[in-house]
């Protein structure tokens, strides 16, 4: 019979908080977290020791996924507190800024790139996302004009937005990101209101 093995979780108190620049000089003992978890899920042919093993991974999965997030900036939390599972956070980070600089350049201009809003999520909870990419390249040390930001996210629009899209190309100046992305919120209020209106009226 295989028993179930039994390791300590790696210290993560000293943790430097991670940005995503960070990655490379967290502590090592970080590094085992997917190893560790991946072995508290090893199980016994018995019953009860099945139970006690999947308990166990269940609280070590907790309290690891719980080090990492509050370990992280705004940014990262955002992006990773949907994650269940600590190994798949790691996994990601490591996949995300674990790479030589020039694999992570192409990771994050290729997710900038890709980006495309739709008409299922809110659209200032899609343009946070749109900031979080854009901040991403920032931290890689590649510079983007703010009116390239803009332009790009215009580009970017859900196709219920098409004909405020083409307004919005008609201006006369050049908006910055922010200057768009007021702009939009403003009109996702009007939507919204247009919205409410049309079902009260039924």
């Amino acid at each position: 019979m295989v028993a179930p093995v039994t390791k300590t979780l790696p210290d993560l108190s000293n943790l430097e908080p991670l940005d995503g620049t960070s990655y490379k000089q967290t502590p090592a003992e970080a590094s085992t977290l997917a190893i560790t978890l991946a072995e508290t899920s090893t199980v016994g042919t018995s019953a009860k020791s099945e139970d006690e093993a999947k308990q166990k991974y269940d609280r070590d999965n907790k309290t690891m996924r719980g080090h990492l997030l509050n370990h992280m900036n705004n940014s990262l939390f955002n992006l990773f507190v949907n994650y269940g599972s600590a190994k798949e956070i790691w996994t990601t980070l490591e996949t995300r800024y674990g790479g030589d600089d020039a694999g992570r350049k192409k990771y994050v201009v290729g997710k900038w790139l890709q980006f495309q809003m739709n008409d299922e999520k809110s659209i200032m909870v899609q343009v946070h996302e749109y900031e979080n990419l854009v901040a991403d390249i920032l931290s890689e040390g590649m510079k983007i004009y703010e009116i390239l930001q803009a332009n790009v996210l215009l580009e970017k629009f859900p196709p219920t937005w098409s004909e405020y899209q083409k307004h919005l190309k008609h201006e006369k100046r050049n908006l910055t990101l922010q200057e768009l992305i007021d702009y939009m919120r403003t009109e996702e209020a009007n939507h919204l209101k247009d919205k409410e209106t049309s079902v009260s009226s039924l």
